[in-house]
């Protein structure tokens, strides 16, 4: 029970003496009303007369003041306050407000008899004769003084934690208004900020709505953070913070909100500039590959219509260019065209530079520029220029290959459908459009016609050199293409599913790695070194029982010495081998015969499974090689798996290389070959031969 309340509520019934206290001996025999006669004792209660001297004087009031009755009673009541509040008439207008109001409640310093002020919780309540006139006033009074320098220590750590704090903290009103803000929000947001309201610092940019979006359980903080806002500064420049809010509740009982601001610019600067790295070509400024892929996702999501197309524009000729100027001038070739592209394609248009002379653009509407065949004779027109380079005129023009995107064609299906256009128009055929594939409905059809092509030998194989770190090339990989007599040649993204879906791995792979192994037997040395060549099979398992045969049976039918043959299988079609056909893949070993563990990276074998299998060749996905030149942890996946490599005693080939700094990191990291369009796409037969026979690829 609280007594200053009990004699308030007296007071203000205006009942003359209600405010008084009843003498102890007169109280019950009740264990409560003693343990109230003990609290009493905690405060000094004490009688005024009208003219503020002091009439009474209890127990209480001499341990909390220090007076004496006898030293005390009759002089006025302002003994007990502090001069500077005596001079100001402080104590007489108490007595004022008790009389206008009934009581009067208050806190303040007061004074011992021996001069040391302590904190006091007051009440002073009026008392009045019968005909209402002032008769007195009771006063009581409670030393708080521990409570009060408590009070003062929390509001201090609170207050210098508030400004000490590293990050922008500011206490809000529930229009959103500043009630305080410090040191630091004030110097992120460059100006003076109490007052003002929160919807005048944010940036135009940001989308947001209030800070506070949901008025929250004062006893709760939000529980859901809120998204990075954009906030101005003074100069209106943006910030970007984190920010959240918990509510909470004043002494005054109104509702306030704390929120704390994180300047997170440097990291949202950074992420911007790692994640336009990683999507856009260092070269040209335009999209990359994984850009092209991220737009496409997104265009494929919304595709509702058949206008948007992908146009594949392979430069003809541009190796001269590399060849009679060097490589700095062919760069600077593919910039200038890539700023004609960038600022002469229509807004529905994006271009990309794939790999080396590829570019690519996506076109969201086709029909806004008249079609597919007029946009591809527009896209010509840009890139068909003559172009100063060195002193001289360079005329260029490219080869254009156009797909229109169906819904249900994956990305692969897209660029790899425009880029077999792209070969037709090469071959002579002048621009050429098709339609990108898609995975049903022309299944069966599909699968009739690869089985007529098996039969009657209707399908090629390109090869991709495999260089090592001086250049020379050790393997080719033999890559299937299939020239559709409808759809043009179609690559193995296309043709597996097909097969795999009609039971024609098999004899797929049987034809691949018959036609794969005579061929390179054509092969000539290349710097001293004799060519092999990897084959990637599928359908020809080692748990078969007729795998060793098959593979044998081609190496002796061919010709080629066991040494240059690769077997290439992915990672999750050694798991769980069993110990017969781990067997059968030794004895093949034994024989000279390679078997390259494709994908790596990608499946779940274990490293004691890895170490038991019979495979010579580790091949480091190219997923993997693309994205560590901007991400920290494939560049870490790489440099393990090329020590797991050497520490095993295996040879590691990077696939995906299409940059030099790929090659260069590659190369730090100790990788023994790399495989990818840095070197060369896969070529046909004859122009692998070629290839060989020159002094030796360097990258494009």
């Amino acid at each position: 029970m609280d007594i200053t309340d009990s004699h308030a509520t007296g007071a203000v019934s205006g009942r003359p003496g209600s405010g008084f206290p009843r003498p102890a001996a007169a109280l019950p025999r009740d264990p409560l009303i003693g343990e109230l006669a003990a609290d009493l004792r905690e405060y000094a209660i004490f009688a005024l007369d009208a003219d503020g001297r002091v009439s009474s004087w209890s127990a209480g009031a001499q341990r909390i003041k220090g007076y004496g009755s006898e030293e005390v009673i009759g002089r006025h009541f302002s003994v007990f306050y502090p001069p500077e509040h005596v001079e100001s008439g402080y104590p007489d207008w108490e007595l004022g407000q008790a009389i206008a109001h009934g009581f009067f409640i208050d806190r303040g310093w007061r004074l011992r008899k021996d001069g040391t002020r302590f904190w006091a919780h007051v009440v002073i309540t009026a008392q009045r004769a019968p005909d209402g006139s002032p008769e007195g006033f009771i006063k009581v009074v409670r030393d708080e003084t521990e409570a009060h320098a408590q009070r003062q220590r929390s509001e201090r750590r609170f207050a210098d934690l508030f400004e000490l704090a590293p990050v922008g903290i500011a206490l809000l009103d529930q229009d959103e208004r500043i009630l305080d803000a410090n040191g630091a929000l004030c110097d992120l947001l460059g100006d003076r900020l109490h007052g003002r309201c929160v919807a005048d610092l944010m940036h135009p940019g940001d989308s947001g709505a209030g800070l506070i979006s949901s008025p929250a359980d004062p006893a709760e903080p939000d529980q859901e953070p809120v998204p990075p806002r954009v906030l101005a500064r003074a100069d209106g420049q943006p910030v970007f913070c984190d920010v959240r809010c918990a509510a909470s509740v004043n002494d005054d009982g109104n509702r306030f909100w704390l929120a704390v601001f994180q300047d997170v610019t440097e990291q949202v600067r950074h992420a911007e500039t790692l994640h336009f790295q990683a999507t856009h070509d260092q070269t040209t400024g335009l999209l990359n590959r994984q850009g092209v892929n991220e737009l496409l996702t997104r265009m494929l999501a919304g595709v509702g219509n058949d206008q948007a197309a992908v146009l594949f524009c392979d430069l003809d000729n541009f190796k001269r260019v590399n060849d009679s100027l060097g490589h700095d001038a062919g760069d600077e070739l593919l910039l200038a065209l890539a700023q004609r592209l960038a600022t002469e394609l229509p807004a529905c248009c994006t271009p990309a530079r794939l790999y080396g002379d590829e570019f690519l653009v996506v076109c969201s509407d086709a029909s806004d520029r008249g079609g597919i065949d007029a946009l591809t004779t527009e896209v010509s027109d840009i890139l068909s220029a003559a172009i100063p380079l060195q002193d001289r005129l360079v005329s260029i023009t490219a080869s254009i290959g156009a797909v229109t995107v169906q819904d249900g064609a994956t990305i692969d299906e897209i660029i790899s459908a425009a880029d077999a256009a792209m070969f037709d128009a090469k071959r002579g055929h002048g621009r050429y459009t098709r339609t990108a594939p898609t995975t049903g409905g022309v299944q069966l059809t599909l699968e009739e016609d690869l089985r007529d092509a098996l039969r009657h030998d209707r399908l090629q194989l390109h090869y991709q050199p495999i260089v090592t770190r001086d250049q020379s090339i050790v393997l080719a990989e033999a890559l299937v293409r299939w020239p559709h007599r409808d759809l043009g040649p179609l690559a193995p993204d296309v043709i597996l599913p097909v097969a795999e879906k009609g039971g024609l791995l098999p004899d797929l792979d049987r034809w691949v790695l018959r036609t794969a192994l005579g061929e390179a037997t054509t092969w000539e040395s290349h710097d001293g070194h004799p060519v092999g060549v990897t084959v990637n099979v599928s359908g020809l398992r080692p748990e078969a029982p007729d795998f060793a045969d098959e593979i044998s049976a081609a190496i002796s039918d061919t010709g080629i010495a066991p040494d240059r043959v690769v077997v290439e299988m992915v990672e999750t079609s050694l798991v769980d081998l069993p110990s017969k056909p781990c067997k059968t893949m030794r004895d093949l070993a034994s024989t000279g015969v390679r078997f390259a563990m494709d994908d790596f990276g990608t499946g779940y074998s274990s490293l004691a499974r890895l170490k038991d299998l019979p495979t010579q060749i580790v091949k480091l996905d190219q997923r993997f090689v693309s994205g560590m030149g901007s991400d920290p942890a494939d560049l870490g996946i790489v440099r393990a798996v090329v020590e797991l490599a050497r520490a095993m005693r295996r040879t590691c080939i990077a696939e995906g290389v299409e940059n030099t700094t790929q090659r260069r990191l590659l190369e730090g990291l100790g990788v023994d070959a790399c495989q990818g369009f840095l070197f060369s796409r896969p070529l046909p037969a004859p122009e692998f031969r070629a290839l060989l026979r020159a002094p030796g690829p360097e990258p494009r």
